[in-house]
């Protein structure tokens, strides 16, 4: 459980961002799942957009009638602190972090309150743990980041191979990830604002390696690697500079389970080598194309925030992570799959993850964590149970 001191705080959960595209159905999937006597709460910076959510989760169900509706700025520093001091737990869907996202991390830091989010955003990661990750192990606050498609089926997947693993032995794990999902405009958003900051993101990383304990008699890392044909899963790998591969990592640095010398690699999985090519074309012209401001603008325009594809469109959605892990002598392949990653599957982590941090009984962990090493178990068991996969597929 939290744990936050003082008098008792009138909430258990409050969804910031809840008028968002993701934070709307992160609100619906609380509407129907959150536990009986959850008090829990929605926030964001328009009363009126707040008031026609609400009325949209009264048909879910009639109790969120009185839920209640907090009304603040991700810019309003005061009201962002009195936010994180009302509750036991944040999640937020506010983003680009790295633009709106420092005055409530900072906040709960201080308050000794429990935060996750769905940032994909290393730059903001590493100022997070530069900045309070020292005050959250003091007041017992957890942040925990990449709560959403990035980085929780990775994360745990990576997580779930190890323990099928030999202990006490180097672990070899490779993910590749495969899906039919579209974006919307704020995933776009957020994903030309990293580009766009390249030179901000590797100060944010070298400062964060000097800060951050070194790890002795241990080594825990993931490499690029390069594109190659996986015999493994009989598709083209092309590996994925994202945050997930550095997520999994600090699970391992932080997990003595993941063995004395862990690496990872993380590729997306193409079936046919023309699109492998024309997507890594694509991702380099918008990376090029998010250094030229009025080109980023342009855009941003064609796909607005808050914007995304429609319920058919996400229903027919589908997401794979295949792991090969080996270690010891043993070789295993792993599945973690689901739904809509972005959006659907995305809500339903980060509302999962939430009442796993009001709820379960949790590692006695606190600063800036990973989802495996924050709920680890407890996590995966909540995530089964909502539908997402988690299998064996294949031991050797």
């Amino acid at each position: 459980m939290n744990r936050q001191d003082g008098p008792e705080r009138p909430y258990d959960v409050v969804l910031f961002g809840a008028t968002g595209f993701v934070g709307a159905l992160t609100a619906e999937y609380l509407a129907a799942h959150a536990p009986a006597g959850c008090r829990w709460a929605l926030a964001g910076r328009s009363t009126a957009k707040l008031e026609r959510l609400r009325e949209r989760l009264t048909a879910v169900d009639p109790e969120c009638a009185k839920l209640p509706l907090l009304t603040v700025d991700a810019a309003d520093a005061d009201a962002v602190r009195e936010l994180a001091r009302s509750t036991r737990v944040v999640a937020t869907t506010v983003g680009p972090y790295v633009l709106y996202g420092q005055e409530l991390v900072a906040a709960c830091a201080e308050a000794g309150t429990d935060y996750c989010d769905l940032t994909g955003e290393p730059e903001f990661v590493d100022r997070t743990y530069v900045e309070h990750d020292a005050r959250a192990r003091e007041t017992g606050a957890r942040l925990v980041h990449a709560c959403g498609f990035d980085s929780v089926p990775h994360d745990l997947g990576a997580y779930f191979t190890v323990q099928q693993l030999p202990e006490g032995v180097p672990l070899r794990v490779d993910g590749f990830v495969r899906s039919n999902a579209v974006f919307s405009g704020g995933t776009l958003a957020s994903a030309l604002t990293i580009m766009s900051r390249g030179p901000q993101g590797a100060r944010a990383a070298r400062e964060r390696r000097l800060h951050e304990p070194r790890l002795l008699g241990r080594r825990a890392r993931a490499p690029l690697g390069a594109p190659r044909l996986s015999r493994e899963t009989g598709t083209w790998a092309l590996p994925l500079p994202t945050i997930d591969p550095q997520v999994v990592a600090r699970s391992a640095a932080a997990l003595d389970r993941y063995g004395p010398d862990f690496r990872y690699r993380h590729y997306a999985s193409v079936k046919w080598l023309p699109i492998a090519v024309a997507g890594t074309a694509a991702v380099g012209a918008t990376a090029a194309l998010a250094q030229i401001p009025a080109a980023r603008r342009w855009l941003t325009a064609r796909y607005e925030p808050g914007r995304g594809p429609d319920a058919e469109r996400r229903a027919r959605s589908w997401f794979t992570v295949r792991f090969v892990g080996e270690g010891g002598g043993r070789r295993v392949f792993t599945e973690v799959s689901g739904g809509d990653p972005g959006y659907g599957e995305t809500a339903k982590i980060l509302a999962e993850s939430a009442l796993s941090l009001a709820y379960d009984e949790l590692p006695d962990r606190s600063g800036q964590l990973t989802p495996a090493v924050a709920m680890g178990d407890a996590l995966v068991a909540r995530l089964r149970s909502a539908g997402i996969r988690f299998r064996l597929v294949d031991s050797r």
